[in-house]
């Protein structure tokens, strides 16, 4: 008797989550594409929180850019951050583009 309690209640919340799905805010649907883009440039730790940061802001300019765009951003950041110049900055710049 639990058990089909238990399966109604969970198919009445996808139901409802399904249909909440269909109704995205400007502010979710920019998160979606950030997330999607973050994911797509494989970053973790800071330098997704950064990411995140600069995408979500209102008046962004980094979710009108193509993946390949925001991949060449970042891995032009890094090497900054590294402070890469010359053939050592080129090497890793190739890398980093390669990464999927």
């Amino acid at each position: 008797m639990k058990v089909g309690v238990m399966a109604i209640m969970m198919a009445g919340l996808l139901v409802s989550g399904v249909a909440g799905a269909a109704e995205k805010t400007p502010q979710q649907e920019k998160m979606a594409l950030c997330n999607q883009q973050a994911k797509s440039q494989d970053l973790k730790g800071d330098a997704r929180k950064t990411f995140m940061s600069e995408c979500l802001k209102k008046e962004s300019k980094l979710s009108q850019m193509s993946p390949q765009q925001m991949k060449m951003k970042n891995c032009n950041g890094e090497a900054g951050e590294k402070k890469l110049t010359g053939d050592a900055r080129k090497t890793f710049m190739s890398q980093c583009l390669k990464k999927s």
